[in-house]
């Protein structure tokens, strides 16, 4: 998806900085346009600005310069409960003087919405998460997802078009949260409301979401689908948080024709695609997804370039095969193969040859 131009914009940070002593900038010049309907990630590390811009955008923080706009109008002045927004945190922030139904009818009763509409909204927004018999009990009577879904249903019962998340499966089993990441994506999707989504798990970034904004040291590294994400990160930052990668430190020799020459520090030359290297004499960070190196000779490119590697280590994981070679003086180098009828298990201090195409090594910034 193109980056969204400013006319069907429904969120839209324009300049928007944050500081907190007036001197250090938690946030830096952010721009960001969502088109409405759209699941957008803020993905980084702690302290990178993620959770202060979905802050900025709840009304809970003021930006310091810029300006924040929903569906078109400046939201800076207005106050939270003003701007018809729901929330859901990671620690769930029901009452717990309340039954599950009364949780759900509070933000209802504050907009002023008379009780027979109230009890349908409320039975309509339980019944999408699945908790329709709950309508009785208390948070303390409910598990941990039970209450996960409480605060989603409160969060849609009064039928916003925006939902902010701030880490809300962080406190969840890893069964239990992925359930509910599908859920979410299913239902966000549903009822076509547009989502902010606040995390530091990249699993969950690449499958939850339209687009992922990954964030850090205040700003946006790369904001792009996670496909593109992955597989064609613009810097070094975003090649290394985003899944499992290989970097190989060098030097580029030459750039001509889409791709570049570079020699390695460990020894070896490599052909790469530049992306952010622009000439001969740089020093670069070639990037290489662990999936895309191949050792068997069968199942090699044509035209792939080779290097000599020493198996470290295996790791049967299931589903896939994790094996650390020794590549070009770094012990760090990882590939992973599918478990396959044919694959082979390679073993510790076995010499190989390993290959890949120049169109999946990246030449970054070092």
């Amino acid at each position: 998806m193109a980056d969204t131009s400013a006319t069907n914009a429904f969120v839209e940070f324009e300049r928007v900085q944050k500081s907190y002593d007036g001197e250090n900038l938690v946030v830096k010049d952010l721009n960001l346009s969502m088109p409405k309907g759209e699941f957008l990630t803020m993905l980084g590390p702690s302290g990178s600005g993620k959770t202060t811009c979905l802050m900025m955008l709840a009304g809970f923080e003021t930006a310091t310069h810029g300006d924040i706009r929903l569906d078109g109008k400046s939201i800076n002045n207005i106050p939270p409960h003003k701007r018809g927004i729901g929330m859901v945190f990671q620690n769930y922030a029901l009452f717990p003087h309340m039954t599950v139904a009364e949780n759900l009818a509070f933000p209802l009763e504050v907009r002023k919405i008379g009780k027979s509409e109230r009890e349908e909204k409320v039975k309509i927004a339980l019944d999408r998460v699945q908790m329709g018999d709950f309508g009785g009990r208390r948070p303390a009577q409910l598990s941990g997802g039970q209450q996960q879904r409480v605060a989603l249903a409160r969060a849609l019962v009064f039928e916003p078009e925006l939902v902010l998340m701030d880490e809300p499966l962080g406190a969840l089993d890893k069964q239990l949260r992925e359930t509910l990441q599908f859920e979410i994506t299913h239902l966000a999707h549903e009822l076509g409301i547009t989502v902010v989504y606040v995390t530091h798990d990249q699993t969950e970034a690449l499958t939850m979401s339209d687009r992922v904004a990954v964030f850090e040291n205040g700003r946006i590294q790369q904001l792009a689908p996670p496909d593109l994400l992955y597989e064609e990160p613009e810097n070094s930052f975003v090649a290394q948080f985003i899944g499992e990668n290989n970097t190989l430190e060098g030097v580029v020799t030459e750039i001509k024709g889409g791709t570049c020459l570079v020699q390695l520090d460990g020894g070896g030359l490599i052909e790469a695609k530049p992306i952010n290297v622009t000439r001969a004499g740089e020093r670069t960070r070639v990037s290489i997804r662990p999936e895309r190196v191949e050792f068997n000779k069968d199942r090699m490119q044509e035209g792939a370039h080779t290097l000599k590697a020493e198996v470290l280590e295996f790791v049967y994981m299931g589903d896939i095969f994790r094996t650390r070679l020794r590549v070009a003086g770094t012990d760090n180098f990882i590939i992973k193969t599918r478990n396959a009828p044919d694959q082979v298990r390679l073993k510790p201090g076995q010499q190989i040859e390993i290959g890949w195409l120049a169109e999946d090594c990246r030449a970054l910034d070092a």
